[in-house]
């Protein structure tokens, strides 16, 4: 008996139709979103938008400020995931006393990319911190 295999191709045209339903319409370098978090005397807000560089390649742009008031520092920390495999955290930024410093996370990415951010009391680690919060949960609409 002789049993038929189908070779599936995608073109490119193709892929680039899929990815451009598949993302947000930031994408085409509108405006961003925006994400906020929260934690003690700090918080960190700005925008996430997707972006391609100069290769063409679409990048997850997490831009920003980390404000903190009063005694004590506190830091801004992000993890990603890529095709299911995560990746630990990693603190970007940090800011000790009054003060405020600017967020700036880019990666590559993917629809099957996650990323998340928290802000921390201190500079050492992720153990007092706010939720974590999604910024590549895109808005259906």
């Amino acid at each position: 008996m002789r049993t038929r295999t189908r070779t599936w191709a995608v073109t490119a045209a193709t892929a680039a139709a899929l990815l451009a339903v598949a993302t947000p319409s930031s994408a085409a370098g509108g405006g961003g979103t925006p994400w906020s978090v929260a934690h003690g005397a700090a918080k960190a807000e700005g925008e996430r938008r997707l972006a391609r560089n100069a290769n063409g390649v679409l990048q997850l742009h997490v831009e920003g400020k980390l404000t903190h008031t009063g005694e004590g520092c506190s830091s801004v920390w992000a993890q990603f995931q890529f095709d299911m495999v995560p990746v630990p955290a990693r603190k970007q930024v940090q800011v000790c006393g009054d003060g405020t410093v600017d967020v700036s996370v880019r990666a590559t990415y993917m629809p099957t990319t996650t990323a998340r951010l928290t802000v921390c009391r201190g500079t050492e680690d992720t153990t007092d911190c706010a939720q974590w919060a999604s910024v590549t949960h895109w808005a259906v609409g």
